[in-house]
């Protein structure tokens, strides 16, 4: 039998951080406000010359290091990003370029803040199918590019970053199991309804949500996809070690926890100093606990996301 197992994480974020009071000095608002509705105090920007796959470079290379493997190793890229440089050619491939990565598969996942569960459990289907042996999972996003700096209630929430994990080819079980969903009749909760047509924008090229639809959903949809993974993989969940939920806002990820029952020291929080990275948020907060010691070999992970379109979806794995 054919399993998949991380083997190395990585992780970038724009060295520009902005801070809750900047937001105070153009916007009506407050540090108070932010941190007491979202949890947030800062988020990373990206420069305007870094684009998503520049992000994902940097996050893939200390991933690799950390993995222990070459270019040449990598037979597959998977990236996960709502934020892609161009309509296209995909942000993969992109990536694959600036890594010097030549002739495997490389292509993107657009699930928005699930992307990253979506591309995992992608990744380990190709591993099990005996036909990919070592792939790079990205999640990257520019989501500051999204956004209107004027509306308080979306602006204030959102970063940019990237997150990156090496996936390889294991007799041993790693990821154990994995469940994805998605409803579209809620793609009005949350959305960037707009497009390009002959040159032009149609719709509306910045982030909308109507965040108390977006909070309910949100943490009924965790807990089960959640509990669903965990009864797929046969354990409960007093098997976590460690939630990593998508790191939407601190309200969110204290309801889920709540609800699944797990304890606060068991839950993985960046959102404060991240923002809401979507795509990139889990990979983001994997690999700051990895680096700090907290995520240890053996440890068992439940990873969650759920975000814009509207989908949802779980892995449970051994890290």
């Amino acid at each position: 039998m054919i399993y998949s197992r991380i083997a190395g994480t990585g992780s970038y974020l724009p060295p520009k951080v902005m801070k809750n009071e900047d937001f105070a000095k153009r916007l009506e608002t407050s540090d108070a406000w932010i941190r007491e509705r979202t949890g947030i105090a800062q988020r990373h920007i990206a420069e305007e010359s870094q684009a998503s796959s520049d992000l994902a470079m940097h996050a893939s290379r200390l991933a690799m290091q950390a993995a222990q493997v070459n270019e040449a190793d990598i037979d597959l890229i998977i990236v996960a990003t709502s934020t892609p440089d161009f309509v296209f050619p995909s942000t993969a491939c992109l990536l694959q370029a600036k890594l010097g990565i030549t002739g495997c598969a490389a292509f993107d996942i657009q699930a928005v803040c699930t992307g990253f569960v979506y591309a995992l459990a992608t990744a380990d289907k190709f591993i099990k199918s005996g036909q990919h042996k070592c792939a790079l999972v990205v999640g990257a996003e520019v989501f500051s590019r999204i956004l209107d700096w004027n509306d308080r209630g979306t602006c204030v929430l959102f970063g940019d970053g990237a997150g990156a994990v090496v996936l390889r080819a294991s007799e041993t079980p790693g990821i154990h199991s994995s469940v994805l969903r998605a409803d579209g009749r809620h793609a009005g909760m949350l959305s960037v309804p707009g497009n390009v047509n002959r040159g032009q924008i149609t719709g509306s090229p910045f982030l909308q949500m109507i965040g108390n639809q977006v909070f309910k959903f949100a943490v009924k949809v965790l807990d089960e996809v959640g509990r669903e993974a965990l009864v797929a993989a046969g354990a409960g969940i007093g098997d976590v070690d460690w939630l990593i939920p998508h790191q939407a806002n601190s309200r969110i990820l204290d309801a889920t926890a709540r609800k699944l029952g797990l304890p606060p020291e068991k839950v993985v929080m960046t959102v404060d100093h991240h923002g809401n990275t979507s795509a990139a948020s889990i990979p983001l907060a994997l690999d700051e606990y990895v680096r700090a010691g907290k995520i240890l070999a053996g440890h068992r992970l439940l990873l969650e996301g759920v975000g814009g379109g509207f989908t949802w979806g779980a892995v449970y794995a051994t890290f």
